[in-house]
């Protein structure tokens, strides 16, 4: 039998790479050039699972994610909170005295400011952090590092001058694990979070009204984001995460209220909460 894939955006040694090893030690990564190719291969049987960061807790949430959710005939079926760790990489043989210019994606430069300041280190924006280093080892310049994590360094062949170089020590991700099959976690079975897109009415204090829902059945919201739709700065679409079942009584109270004065309502999943979350 075959060894189920992963899919993945970023090149081998991403973030997001670190992430799906990590948490499905078994699967296969499988790298893809942008999340469209990555909800793709899930979609189309070339991946099992998709792992697709949604949110940051330095640089906020990932552009384009939350349009893409709701079109890619998938669904959340897990989520992992992964510890973003960056490193500063060159090529073998370099020392630190020697790096004039570092090379990274622009989110990982902006995490990194202190060492870049530091060093008096000249920053060059890069499509991605695994991309920088492999650009780095295949250029062999020993005064050009990448900041990359461990796992592209042992991909790439890079020596780590500098670890854990990240400026805040809270730098964490929040990936969704993608499936296309529609697996919900039990009811009464642990905490869950469960997902959902909707758009509200075109009628006063329509939003207001949705959230009251939630509010007087006792029912946490984590997350609400709102973005624009269609072109249109008048058609808002929203994304949310609570805590709690559809099967639970007070959340099938607030999801009907929420219904009513909503035109477009779409659970994107079910699914067992991050240990990680007990942290927070």
């Amino acid at each position: 039998m075959n060894t189920p894939r992963i899919a993945f955006q970023g090149e081998p040694g991403a973030n997001s790479h670190m992430a799906a090893v990590e948490h499905f030690p078994d699967m296969e990564p499988m790298a893809c050039h942008s999340f469209e190719e990555a909800f793709a291969a899930v979609r189309d049987g070339d991946a099992y699972l998709g792992m697709i960061p949604i949110e940051n807790s330095v640089a906020g949430r990932v552009a384009d994610i939350h349009h893409l959710l709701p079109e890619s005939e998938l669904y959340i079926i897990g989520e992992r909170f992964q510890r973003v760790r960056h490193q500063l990489l060159a090529p073998k043989g370099a020392k630190i005295e020697d790096i004039k210019t570092v090379q990274s994606h622009v989110m990982a430069l902006g995490q990194c400011r202190s060492i870049i300041k530091q060093y008096g280190l000249r920053a060059e924006i890069a499509a991605d952090t695994a991309g920088a280093a492999r650009a780095v080892s295949e250029a062999g310049d020993k005064s050009v590092a990448a900041i990359a994590s461990s796992l592209a360094a042992e991909i790439y062949g890079l020596d780590t001058l500098k670890t854990d170089v990240e400026d805040a020590a809270h730098n964490t991700t929040r990936f969704l694990i993608m499936s296309r099959d529609h697996v919900i976690a039990p009811a009464n079975n642990g905490k869950v979070i469960t997902s959902f897109v909707f758009r509200v009415r075109n009628v006063p204090a329509a939003l207001y009204k949705t959230m009251g829902g939630f509010a007087t059945n006792g029912v946490n919201m984590t997350k609400l984001e709102s973005y624009q739709v269609e072109g249109s700065f008048n058609a808002t679409q929203f994304y949310a995460d609570i805590e709690g079942h559809p099967e639970d009584r007070m959340v099938e109270l607030a999801l009907e209220e929420l219904q009513f004065f909503s035109s477009h309502l779409h659970i994107l999943g079910t699914y067992p909460a991050d240990p990680f979350r007990e942290s927070m």
